[in-house]
């Protein structure tokens, strides 16, 4: 397997790098202290494509892969993860499952405006009664011939009220069970569909974050995507490249990190030296830079999987489980080493910090990771 990044990729990820430092790093931590969503910043990364990248250019897509995907991602998130989490979201969760299982007329209706970003999209399937068991869901969509009547509540979705397109997962049929999920394409000022408070978050506080309500929303048939029944496949299979995306986030939370704590131990001094030349510092800085290495091999392995045919189910959970936890153990030593200056929010990393841990919990906590992983390895 060739890692090598080909030219078109390393101009995508030196984009990705320019447009973090220029338009993401000012004011990114009065973003996050007054939680402002980045709404300038996601309608450039728009314009560069950055929200359709692996769409089909027939449909204002940028027709990239997997792997230019991830360079991004990384990038963006070593800065600002509240930024990147939107282009996870419209790429992964919402475009990805809208061109893969979608229709002609759904794709040309909604998917050509969410890839150019002209609108972004939500992905609506955790609800207060259903979170890591996605098949206890008690949002219903009761099929009235020519439309369904949704009723329910979904929380913790992300541009929950910046999003114009919303992807619900509801219960159709409860007798059978998770066969009776259907997955609808529900817009924004539909009659009925009302969005709640906004989560107030330890990290990724420039994220919009919401809970939403839906009161007899009248969804017309034709914006179920699948066959009736399809739902919790299309919400798995659609979560399942959903991972590889937060796996890129966390490994780019990691780097960041690492980035800023090596700049700050060659720099800070202490007895008579810079800290970098005591062994305790630059052991520490070697595990990182070992670890967050390990995660970018996972990373890619489980986006060369997607990109070539391969099944990634494993591969995605492995790479998601490992770098949330290196980005979580990282970021907490990169606060370690900048000592008090760490722990306020000036130097970054205390934010980075709290941005870390989401990425254990979001799109399949880690141990729903590890139910993949045993469950995958144990079938052989």
């Amino acid at each position: 397997m060739d890692f090598t990044l080909s030219e078109e990729q390393l101009m995508i990820q030196q984009a990705a790098r320019d447009f973090a430092q220029s338009e993401l790093l000012p004011e990114v931590i009065e973003r996050d202290n007054a939680q402002r969503f980045p709404k300038e910043q996601i309608k450039k990364m728009g314009e560069l494509g950055f929200l359709g990248m692996m769409v089909d250019p027939e449909y204002g897509g940028s027709g990239l892969d997997t792997i230019s995907y991830v360079l991004v991602m990384e990038e963006l998130s070593k800065i600002d993860a509240s930024a990147s989490v939107v282009v996870s979201v419209n790429n992964s969760l919402v475009c990805w499952g809208l061109e893969t299982f979608g229709n002609e007329v759904q794709k040309k209706k909604y998917l050509t405006r969410l890839a150019t970003g002209e609108v972004i999209g939500a992905f609506c399937l955790s609800e207060p009664e259903a979170g890591s068991d996605a098949t206890s869901q008690r949002t219903t969509a009761v099929d009235m011939g020519d439309h369904y009547i949704l009723n329910g509540t979904k929380n913790w979705i992300t541009n929950g009220s910046t999003a114009e397109i919303y992807l619900v997962i509801a219960q159709t049929d409860k007798e059978k069970g998770h066969k009776g999920i259907n997955a609808l394409i529900v817009e924004k000022g539909m009659e009925g569909f009302e969005i709640g408070p906004k989560e107030d978050k330890l990290g990724i506080r420039g994220s919009d974050t919401h809970s939403l309500n839906f009161n007899d929303v009248k969804v017309p048939k034709e914006n179920r995507i699948g066959e009736d029944g399809f739902g919790f496949k299309f919400a798995m299979k659609t979560l399942a490249g959903g991972r590889i995306g937060i796996a890129a986030q966390a490994l780019g939370i990691a780097a960041g990190a690492y980035e800023l704590a090596k700049k700050y131990a060659k720099e800070r001094k202490a007895f008579g030296t810079e800290i970098a030349n005591h062994q305790a510092i630059a052991f520490k800085l070697a595990d990182m830079h070992t670890q967050i290495e390990a995660a970018r091999h996972l990373v890619y392995k489980a986006a060369w999987d997607k990109d070539n045919g391969s099944n990634y189910d494993l591969s995605g959970a492995m790479a998601k489980l490992y770098a949330s936890q290196v980005a979580m153990e990282t970021t907490i030593e990169a606060v370690q080493i900048h000592g008090g200056n760490g722990y306020v929010k000036d130097y970054h990393v205390e934010r980075l910090m709290r941005d870390a841990k989401i990425t254990q919990i979001y799109e399949g906590t880690s141990e729903i990771q590890k139910i993949v992983i045993s469950r995958s390895i144990l079938r052989d």
